[in-house]
């Protein structure tokens, strides 16, 4: 019998049991794959060539912070629960419908990446077969190939990882030797960027927006953890070497090169190598991509029928839906996705944090439940936290429209506070109802 862990359901519908926890190296090597792709690589190049380097650097740092506030909890959340994401929204603030709502929201995003990614990796294809292959047939070979890796669910994520990571980071070292010959770093630290002047507070965001999904989701790989701990380096190591080592790399190329079209360029001047570069990088976190896909659209249709849906059947259906994507031009719309992004999933998290970690509104049915590694009953479960709706709609607004400092903070803040005064106020004046 073919073990849930490796192909099936993936657990999507239960607790990741103690017994099925992964190693430290395993579940960081993920994380690191996720953080460490060719769109971040574009990211730093996009700053590089809007910022100086310590502007650029400096929106890194402040961006990074919001993804290690936001990670890091919701990361010991899933691991102490086993739960992924939309399955813990349920019972963090949203209820049972706002939860499929999340859900589909994580769905979408996920897989415009996805379809970002495998347009990247098309790009090499394509330029590998000299154009014979042609970008609609390059997506839809990677696309296709992609999708067929994720139905063996988790265990080759870590495959996979284990594999491209190390090699992924060979590659760039020697890239970067390559593109910054004959360069004084110094000078590139100081020169003056050529393209559309970016603000801190949009630079921020996009370095938040650029992995804010990928933060949302942790639980999905932090079910897997063993401990608080192993979250806790998972993590923070993930964030050091993407954030600040590859942001830190692609600014500076951005800088030698005065472009921050920097995927052409690694394909065309670092030839094979590069190329090798792009495969890796798509294939490392797209499979990432598609697996949340899966698992927030099969707790959506269980959320909306009560009915266990086939994880195998929704992973085909997003990776035909994502490859579409790719091939329909959604690279085009990078930047913008990524301000998007990096304003509307803040508040989601900023409800979750403050329900699970200050309110602790379902804390103690969670408690009971998971000491028999079972989910709370429907019974039990609240229907839809219209607290948690409100505060995530007005999150959002605020972050659309105040431009005073970083749009992703303002948004994850005002969610939060909104919440905790809501929720605070219903409990007051049922109170006060009962004592009358």
């Amino acid at each position: 019998m073919i073990n849930n862990s490796v192909i099936g359901n993936d657990y999507a519908f239960s607790r990741v049991p103690l017994t099925a926890r992964s190693s430290l190296l395993t579940v960081t090597l993920i994380r690191i794959g996720v953080t460490t792709a060719l769109a971040q690589f574009m990211l730093g190049a996009t700053l590089g060539h809007s910022m100086t380097f310590s502007q650029a650097m400096l929106a890194t740092f402040f961006g990074s912070l919001i993804v290690e506030f936001v990670g890091l909890g919701l990361g010991i959340a899933g691991a102490r629960e086993g739960l992924s994401t939309s399955l813990l929204a349920r019972w963090c603030g949203f209820g049972r419908f706002g939860s499929v709502l999340i859900g589909l929201a994580i769905a979408i995003s996920t897989l415009c990446w996805f379809g970002v990614q495998n347009s990247i990796l098309a790009k090499g294809l394509n330029y590998a077969s000299d154009g014979r292959l042609g970008f609609g047939w390059a997506s839809a070979i990677s696309g296709i190939s992609l999708t067929v890796l994720v139905i063996f669910g988790f265990r080759a994520l870590g495959w996979t990882a284990k594999l491209a990571v190390p090699l992924f980071f060979l590659v760039i070292g020697w890239i970067m030797v390559i593109l910054l010959q004959g360069h004084n770093v110094a000078d590139l630290v100081t020169s003056i960027p050529t393209g559309v002047p970016m603000t801190l507070g949009a630079g921020a965001t996009a370095v938040a927006g650029g992995v804010i999904v990928s933060t949302l989701i942790t639980p999905d790989i932090s079910r897997y953890c063993q401990n608080g701990r192993h979250v806790f380096w998972m993590v923070t190591t993930s964030i050091v070497i993407g954030e600040f080592i590859v942001n830190g790399i692609a600014i500076l190329i951005a800088h030698a090169l005065d472009t921050d079209d920097v995927v052409s360029i690694m394909t065309k001047t670092a030839g094979w190598i590069g190329l090798l570069s792009v495969i890796l990088s798509a294939v490392k976190i797209n499979d990432v991509n598609l697996y949340s896909v899966s698992l927030a659209l099969t707790n959506v249709m269980e959320g909306m029928t009560g009915k266990k849906w086939s994880y195998i059947g929704f992973t085909l259906a997003a990776g035909i839906i994502g490859t579409v994507l790719s091939i329909i031009g959604i690279l085009d719309k990078f930047t913008d996705f990524l301000i998007l992004l990096g304003v509307v999933f803040p508040p989601i998290a900023g409800v979750m944090l403050v329900d699970y970690y200050i309110l602790r509104t379902n804390r103690q049915l969670l408690d009971t439940t998971r000491t028999k590694q079972i989910l709370p009953d429907e019974g039990s479960t609240p229907l839809i936290g219209w607290p948690a709706m409100i505060s995530w709609v007005l999150g959002g607004f605020i972050g659309f429209t105040i431009e005073w400092g970083i749009p992703s903070l303002n948004s994850l803040f005002v969610a939060s506070v909104v919440y905790l005064l809501t929720v605070r106020l219903v409990q007051s004046t049922r109170h006060n109802k009962k004592r009358v």
